[in-house]
């Protein structure tokens, strides 16, 4: 049996390289290394949503990646939102992290706290704009990532509010913030708050990986 093929949602943004100013679709390779070291092979998804079925006709999971706010975007959010509830539909294993985290709970219906510091009164999610941010988490041991714990590398201002239909939360940050959530009546969605593929941990990509193999 080949490597599942999992898919990675992709930025779309002005780039440079060499004598090049070009807008590309890209992501921070670390996605590519935690995937394929989990034993999957990672394909780049841009944004569509008028070819939601035939991308997910050819994956075996997906990665909704990080990056900007919701609403920063508007192409984005509506080929996001489109491939998220679709693979839901179909019950494809999801790893949701930042802010495909937000994006999972915005499809089922939650909403978001659109500056986290005003709520809990610091920045320690977020210290240095441009640079992960480290601090522990508590994570439910019964939960689909119950092996996850400790420091996790984090980057972001946002924060859920209303949790979305049929998700429960698994993970805590020390200041009270949700930092994961999961549908427990799926083979796999997840979404983490914090940035797996920055840290060492990749135990959340191998469970994607196996639940996209089986």
């Amino acid at each position: 049996m080949g490597k599942p093929l999992i898919g990675i949602t992709t930025y779309v943004v002005p780039a440079s390289w060499g004598h090049w100013h070009l807008e590309t679709a890209l992501i921070p390779y670390d996605y590519v290394r935690a995937v394929e070291r989990a034993g999957g092979r990672a394909l780049l998804v841009p944004p569509d949503e008028e070819s939601v079925e035939e991308t997910l006709d050819r994956l075996d999971g997906i990665v909704f990646s990080g990056g900007e706010d919701i609403g920063e975007n508007d192409a984005r959010d509506r080929g996001e939102l489109a491939l998220l509830q679709a693979a839901l539909a179909r019950d494809v294993p999801v790893l949701a992290v930042c802010r495909g985290f937000e994006v999972l709970n915005v499809a089922r219906g939650g909403d978001l706290i659109q500056h986290l510091p005003d709520v809990v009164g610091h920045e320690d999610h977020r210290a240095v704009v441009g640079a992960f941010s480290e601090h522990p988490v508590r994570v439910d041991p019964s939960s689909r990532i119950g092996e996850v714990s400790g420091v996790v590398k984090s980057h972001h201002h946002q924060g859920v509010r209303r949790i979305g239909d049929g998700l429960r939360e698994v993970a805590w940050a020390e200041d009270g913030t949700v930092e994961a959530l999961e549908d427990p009546d799926k083979r796999f969605v997840v979404g983490v708050l914090w940035h797996p593929e920055a840290g060492e941990d990749q135990k959340l990509f191998e469970q994607l990986v196996e639940a996209a193999r089986t």
